[in-house]
């Protein structure tokens, strides 16, 4: 009789279960709350929304933590879409979105949430939110105007009873935990801090009268769904701003209500006031909020868990074998792969993509109420790619050029079942995105090329690197169906011996350099540089720099920018001399700026001709990022899966 193999997991910690009160969980590994805006005006879940948090549980997160629940709507939406948990009719939406969970072994969570002062309240669309009345600790005007008036006693009382009402509700439902949202500045938060809650009655003043609101709150969740029932409360361990509390505060807030609860989250910072500690950047470390965990768990008994810009299995075993946390959240980790538990427990963690931290998933949503990623063109249609056809009848598709675009074609294609080749003209995969190499804060940008390259191969994809497709290459082929992803090719306002493009930035040469290009690749490349300690001065023509880039990345771009580098802008790059580069303002003034190298990044153009030169070499000719329009990452990733979807 053959024996039988026995399975190790590469990060068995990571792999193992935890228990909570009365629920075992079946790793460590949770999806931290997120809201999903597609929602209905009045607060009801959609099939969008359900599928939305249905693809995590899908790929093998412990807990899917359903995001922005609001428990008292009139006075407590933070965005202008959250579910309401008041509303007559939300009962069969929850039902059905706990079921989407469970049905694939995760366990249905749902953050319980009031925005308290930042609440948008219920207003007719067109409005102006901040003549709307808000209610927080105590009375003040916030920076945009609004003003918000301290909250009565009954008002307390209803909201308290609000919270105890929306935890029967989801048990009900069905949800096998909940969260109860006490950090990120909204209204808990509120009355914990000495900083916003100046009131002199029973919930104001010492610190045990702040935490009265929490406590009464959490009594209210646990009179409602029992004590075999986990309560999870999400913390901000500092709220990062003059005046807040500080860990030490924390940690006694914790002492005090631990004995409420089955599991403390403990996040960072404060509504927009500390943003980037709460959603770390690009340019902070992984697990650089760990540390909070790390600390209050000393003090406490219950299992604590971390977030924080999470998504290494190495970096999330070393926090629970160090005894940091015991669990790990992610957010933007699920979002660019979902099924970055399931592939960690299944040993296949070469085949994790790995977030980059662009903003673009929280920016968009500011700018178009919806969520993307720029990774993973399946978020935000995760509804309607339940329903991708199968072909019929399975194609040759030949792919031109192994940028990111043409990567994420072939993949499409080929798991769609059509047969794929890929060819790329130099002898490495990822186009422009091999320059990501040399700067450190991009580094997830560079692994995507070996993470697409280990998920094509997986795919059957056949790749032929050193291979240019040209119009003669396609008939020779003869290919049922061509995708063209040459890219595009920079455009050169000066030349000179000293004169390098961004994609090849490792080779400027000397300790001062322009760089040329205030866009988002400019930027980028300035400050890299300037964190190499060179001296950096960066030119452009336009008032503002970073423009391009979405509203959440720009503000942590400049800040960087302007700590670093000289930024002269309102100047047009003429010519390299032995000095420096030549430049002239808009007066026609010229002004040399000393440099020994010069960084073009002033952006790319189609490489037009030899697009032009593969239309109608095979029956179906689809064209795919920057060959067509240069734009971004996610638009290239984007018309490339569809790219694949349309053969």
């Amino acid at each position: 009789m053959k024996e039988a193999k026995i399975y190790t997991p590469n990060y068995p910690l990571l792999c193992s279960p935890i228990k909570l009160a009365g629920l075992t969980l079946k790793n460590r590994m949770i999806s931290a709350p997120m809201g999903f805006p597609d929602l209905t005006q009045d607060g009801l879940l959609t099939r969008d929304a359900i599928a939305f948090y249905e693809l995590r549980a899908r790929g093998g997160a412990a807990a899917v933590t359903v995001g922005e629940a609001v428990t008292h709507y009139r006075t407590g939406k933070s965005h202008g879409r959250s579910i309401n948990l008041q509303h007559p009719d939300v009962l069969a939406g929850l039902t059905n979105l706990a079921r989407a969970i469970r049905r694939h072994g995760a366990a249905a969570s749902i953050e319980l949430a009031h925005g308290g002062k930042f609440s948008a309240v219920d207003r007719l669309p067109g409005e102006r939110v901040r003549d709307a009345v808000k209610y927080g600790p105590a009375d003040e005007t916030l920076p945009d105007g609004s003003v918000v008036k301290q909250m009565p006693h009954e008002m307390i009382g209803e909201i308290v009873e609000s919270y105890g009402e929306a935890a029967a509700l989801v048990k009900r439902a069905g949800f096998d935990m909940l969260l109860v949202h006490a950090g990120h500045g909204w209204l808990i938060e509120q009355f914990l801090s000495p900083a916003t809650n100046t009131r002199t009655d029973e919930y104001g003043g010492n610190a045990i009268n702040r935490a009265r609101l929490a406590m009464e709150i959490l009594d209210a969740v646990r009179a409602a769904v029992g004590k075999d029932f986990p309560i999870e409360l999400r913390i901000s361990a500092e709220e990062t701003f003059p005046g807040g509390y500080s860990l030490k505060d924390a940690i006694e807030f914790a002492k005090l209500i631990e004995s409420r609860i089955d599991l403390l989250h403990v996040s960072a910072g404060s509504n927009e006031e500390s943003f980037y500690e709460t959603h770390p950047s690009m340019f902070m470390e992984r697990g650089c909020n760990v540390r909070f965990a790390e600390e209050i768990k000393k003090h406490v008994s219950v299992p604590v868990g971390a977030i924080g810009a999470l998504g290494e299995p190495e970096q999330m075993e070393r926090i629970i074998a160090s005894g940091s946390a015991d669990i790990v959240y992610m957010a933007r980790s699920l979002l660019v792969d979902p099924e970055l538990p399931r592939k960690v427990v299944q040993n296949r963690e070469d085949e994790i993509l790995r977030c980059i931290r662009c903003f673009m998933c929280l920016a968009e949503r500011m700018h178009t109420q919806t969520r993307i990623c720029a990774l993973n063109p399946v978020i935000g249609r995760e509804y309607e790619a339940q329903f991708d056809p199968q072909p019929t009848k399975p194609k040759y598709v030949l792919v031109a050029g192994g940028g990111p675009g043409g990567m994420q074609a072939a993949l499409t294609a080929a798991g769609r079942g059509h047969r794929v080749v890929l060819c790329e003209k130099e002898n490495e995969l990822g186009g422009a995105v091999r320059s990501e190499k040399e700067i450190p804060f991009k580094m997830d940008v560079f692994r995507l090329i070996a993470t697409m390259k280990r998920r094509m191969e997986l795919a059957g994809v056949e790749i032929r690197t050193g291979t240019e497709v040209t119009a003669d290459y396609v008939r020779e082929q003869a290919p049922d169906a061509l995708i063209v992803a040459v890219g595009g090719e920079p455009i050169m306002p000066v030349s000179g011996d000293k004169v390098v493009t961004a994609e090849n930035i490792a080779n400027v040469s000397g300790e001062r350099v322009a760089v040329i290009g205030g866009g988002l690749v400019g930027c980028e490349a300035a400050v890299h540089l300037a964190m190499k300690g060179k001296s950096v001065t960066l030119v452009e023509m336009a008032d503002t720099v970073a423009a391009d880039a979405n509203a959440r990345q720009r503000p942590a771009l400049v800040g960087q920018l302007y700590a670093r580098c000289s930024v002269i802008t309102g100047l047009k790059a003429l010519r390299t001399e032995p000095g420096g580069l030549l430049c002239e303002d808009r007066e026609g003034k010229t002004r040399l700026i000393e440099a020994d190298g010069v960084v073009c990044a002033v952006g790319s153009r189609p490489r037009s001709a030899l697009v032009d030169s593969l239309r109608g070499t095979a029956p179906e000719v689809a064209l795919v990022g920057d060959c067509v329009k240069v734009k971004d990452l996610r638009e290239a990733i984007f018309r490339g899966y569809h790219a694949g979807l349309d053969i």
